[in-house]
């Protein structure tokens, strides 16, 4: 037992540290982000500004984006874990932020705007509640990282985008109200085939079958509707689409081929933004600006917020009101994972249509694989479902002596 205390004083001491200089960085980091007044375009998920113009208008998109960062003094996790992902939780934080601007974009659309001190939407607080930092929250720092366990990651380990990428995808099995479908791309392809046969329900997928294949692979989109329709009204032909695309783009740095690729991405409407960083520091990154990239810093620790359900949550410490702070995409750690999200089919289909002009027709050397048909040499495709045991994988941790025994790396640090 006294083996296990040194050793979890120990992790805890090395926390302590790099929280120390994950603080100094922040400080140095504000002498940085105030964005130049330059000609060259702002794309921030999708829309583009014009700095000298668009200024006040750029930051609020950016403050209306929700901001998960470390937190401490929320329940322990499994019980016995840790009460504060301090040093470890970035790559989840940037996950959970990938993660509610799907979530965003499918109940309030890409142009809400956060209005401070105002009336917010009920679809707003729900989300919100569905993040804060309680075992029964569907997507909080408690069940990711209790899912991560079923991933080989115990409590306190470092995370990669796949891996939470993973994570992400088996969570939302769980999440009756939001209904989302995230697919996970294997081997840096896509395959129309698979998403949209996990996106479809059943009986519309096979009455569709037969109209796909005499369509000469032109794709239709039977019951088409726009952003602006009210979820009561949507027709149930097709769930809203959270698409990850986890990459190597290089293999100690990424490779300059692959940068006006990665721009190409943020300018796109589905942009959902993207899930890197660099050595020992993961960011969700939401845009560029000429040879920068815009993100958000998970690295900032506060307190937990307790808000019990039905009650409106305190929300402006889940909205970074610092000016945007960006790095210099050739620091960019190669392992990242693409994020995108189609509310509609016809959202899917333009994507594909962008990917093929914008990305694969252009580009000497491919950042992916979008193909049509699932690979033949590949497993069968079989749309995840929700498992009969009702369970996010917490129960199936043998004992908490296993909790801090690993001391694999961050998967996207460099070494």
């Amino acid at each position: 037992m006294r083996f296990w205390i040194e050793q979890l004083s120990n992790l805890t001491t090395g926390y302590s540290i790099l929280a120390k200089y994950e603080n100094q960085i922040n400080v140095l980091s504000e002498f940085l982000e105030d964005i130049p007044d330059t000609d060259e375009p702002v794309w921030i998920l999708g829309a583009y500004y014009n700095v000298k113009t668009e200024k006040s208008e750029l930051l609020l998109d950016v403050r209306s984006r929700l901001w998960f960062t470390y937190r401490k003094k929320f329940s322990p996790i499994g019980g016995t874990g840790p009460s504060s992902d301090t040093g470890w939780g970035c790559m989840l934080r940037c996950g959970q932020m990938i993660l509610a601007q799907a979530l965003v974009c499918r109940h309030l659309g890409r142009d809400w705007r956060r209005v401070a001190d105002g009336t917010q939407p009920v679809e707003y607080q729900r989300i919100l509640h569905c993040f804060l930092d309680r075992k029964d929250s569907c997507y909080s720092i408690h069940q990711m990282a209790q899912m991560g366990v079923g991933e080989g990651k115990s409590f306190g380990e470092w995370y990669g985008p796949n891996t939470v990428a993973q994570v992400l995808k088996k969570l939302a099995l769980f999440d009756d109200w939001n209904s989302l479908a995230v697919y996970v791309s294997m081997d840096n392809t896509v395959v129309i085939e698979d998403i949209k046969k996990q996106c479809r329900p059943a009986n519309q997928d096979s009455k569709l079958r037969a109209q796909d294949e005499s369509s000469a692979g032109q794709r239709q989109v039977p019951f088409p509707f726009s952003h602006s329709t009210s979820r009561s009204q949507q027709p149930l032909d097709w769930r809203p689409l959270l698409l990850l695309i986890p990459l190597r783009m290089g293999i100690n740095n990424i490779n300059p081929i692959y940068i006006q690729a990665l721009k190409e991405c943020f300018k796109m409407p589905q942009s959902c933004g993207v899930l890197g960083g660099k050595p020992n520091l993961a960011y969700y990154f939401i845009g560029f600006i000429d040879d920068e990239l815009i993100y958000l810093d998970p690295h900032t620790t506060q307190s937990a917020v307790d808000s019990e359900m039905g009650t409106a949550v305190d929300d402006q410490s889940y909205h970074c009101q610092r000016n945007p702070r960006r790095m210099k995409i050739t620091s960019l750690d190669p392992s990242v994972a693409l994020g995108f999200f189609c509310k509609s089919e016809e959202d899917f289909d333009s994507w594909c249509n962008l990917v093929q002009q914008e990305i694969l027709k252009k580009r000497n050397l491919r950042m992916f694989e979008l193909v049509e048909k699932h690979p033949s040499h590949w497993p069968p495709f079989v749309p995840p479902t929700k498992p009969e045991v009702q369970t996010t994988g917490a129960e199936f941790i043998e004992s908490t002596d296993k909790l801090f025994e690993s001391e694999e790396e961050f998967e996207i640090l460099n070494v």
